[in-house]
């Protein structure tokens, strides 16, 4: 477990999620189980935890005990599965939305520039798309949209239009046919950064991030009873913007609606007053934690 993947932020999102011992919680993102544990630590009997992933890894690194149930499922189906198991409401919900270390490690995944690997990219190997689907179907202009939008890459038309040139004599499969169609492309002084963000845009566009983090967030508002919490962790702008309006005005778009009198109407009240970072040792002894940011807001009324 302990090499799966390392925690980020672990007390400070757990603390914020401010646990009732016999209450009912849910974390979306179980990975290697590091938040559930610390979670059921602080769990007394009669008191229920969820654990979500949809990857087979994870489901290996779950662990037993009364109370506790993991669900092999995206997130994005949260409040099925809740109205499955007879929840109506959660009392927290915790989401660490950052790409745990062992698929950035697992060059057969192909999350990463490091490795040669099969262009996958699937936090689900049962279904979807994969990488190499995206980038040897796509049109020009879808490409270039995916990488402006998903990886904020200033050159994405041009990086967009070399990989349909390069596909053109042969199809890109792995992480290297890939790198070689842009690699001339990626400034010498942040090629690290961008080829990072590259992979960071077409993993999120095979695995649906936005569309899957939107209905979940959605769903969590809802299901969460007055004084339930909601503590999430972001690690890029995108996220963090869609979990800034949702705890600002209760939906993605952060359209704030108001009552008769003007009064401002949200179901959720940031806590905290700014954002949570890792402190400097841990971004030190873990340094993929370095873009961390955590938020954390309270469901309006009371418990």
């Amino acid at each position: 477990m302990d090499c799966y993947h390392i925690p980020v932020l672990l007390r400070e999102s757990v603390d914020g999620l401010g646990i009732r011992p016999g209450g009912v919680y849910v974390d979306v993102t179980f990975g290697g189980g590091g938040h559930s544990r610390e979670i059921m630590a602080r769990l007394s009997g009669g008191a229920r935890l969820y654990g979500f992933d949809q990857d087979a890894d994870a489901e290996r690194q779950a662990f037993g005990g009364e109370g506790f149930t993991f669900v092999r499922s995206n997130f994005r189906y949260l409040k099925n599965w809740m109205r499955y198991y007879g929840e109506d409401h959660i009392d927290g919900l915790l989401a660490d939305l950052g790409v745990s270390s062992h698929h950035l490690d697992d060059a057969a995944r192909g999350f990463s520039f490091r490795f040669d690997a099969p262009l996958d990219m699937r936090m689900n190997k049962r279904a979807g798309a994969t990488a190499a689907d995206v980038l040897n179907s796509y049109s020009e202009e879808r490409l270039s949209d995916v990488l402006y939008i998903y990886g904020e890459l200033r050159n994405a038309r041009r990086l967009a239009a070399a990989i349909v040139r390069a596909r053109q004599s042969a199809p890109l499969l792995t992480t290297s046919d890939l790198m070689g169609a842009v690699g001339g492309l990626l400034p010498q002084q942040r090629a690290k950064k961008d080829a990072a963000r590259l992979f960071q845009a077409l993993r999120i566009e095979v695995n649906h991030e936005m569309d899957a983090l939107a209905e979940m967030l959605g769903a969590a508002v809802e299901l969460l009873a007055p004084g339930g919490r909601l503590a999430v962790i972001t690690y890029h702008s995108l996220e963090d913007r869609m979990v800034k309006n949702v705890m600002r005005s209760g939906n993605v778009a952060g359209r704030v609606e108001h009552d008769f009198y003007g009064r401002t109407e949200a179901p959720l009240r940031q806590l905290g007053g700014k954002v949570t970072v890792p402190s400097d040792a841990e971004q030190q002894a873990n340094p993929r934690s370095r873009s961390a940011k955590l938020r954390v807001a309270e469901k309006v009324g009371r418990r």
